[in-house]
């Protein structure tokens, strides 16, 4: 589900109006940092966003890009995704869909299920809080992994 540049540049709006609201300034890291996460479906880590960004801002530090995906959560702007004791990986497109990760190479797909979005949550869920939204992460082994795990069998 990568974005498409009229979505990108609906994101970048709401981006410079949730800026402006909070009191934050828009920097030329900032703005990078917020592009590479919602001009890519491939759900980056810190590090890889700190590395693609850093060829077009080569002052950018890895705490900034820590700093500012933070923020960039914290205000709603982007998904954190996985536990928090692994690499956190970072989503852009807000609308909602759910995510495949492969539990051998690491890969994030996006996937659409109105099923999903229609989950009926346990009763249980209201003694915990009330939630704004439900997301599913399926782990399991991509397609790719699969195939390759399977061809040496055949040999």
């Amino acid at each position: 589900m990568a974005s498409d540049s009229r979505d990108t540049q609906v994101r970048l709006c709401r981006l410079k109006e949730t800026l402006r609201r909070a009191g934050v300034k828009l920097t030329p890291q900032r703005l990078e940092i917020f592009r590479e996460v919602v001009q890519t479906s491939d759900h980056p880590d810190a590090e890889t966003v700190y590395h693609r960004v850093r060829e077009r801002v080569p002052t950018v530090s890895l705490d900034t890009v820590y700093r500012n995906l933070w923020l960039l959560h914290d205000l709603g702007l982007i998904l954190a995704l996985g536990s928090p004791r692994e690499r956190v990986r970072f989503d852009g497109d807000l609308r909602p869909h759910h995510h495949f990760i492969c539990t051998r190479c690491g890969a994030v797909h996006d996937f659409c299920s109105s099923e999903l979005d229609r989950l009926h949550l346990p009763a249980a869920v209201s003694t915990l809080g009330s939630p704004d939204r439900v997301q599913v992460e399926i782990h399991g082994l991509c397609t790719l992994c699969a195939r390759t795990s399977v061809e040496p069998e055949r040999q």
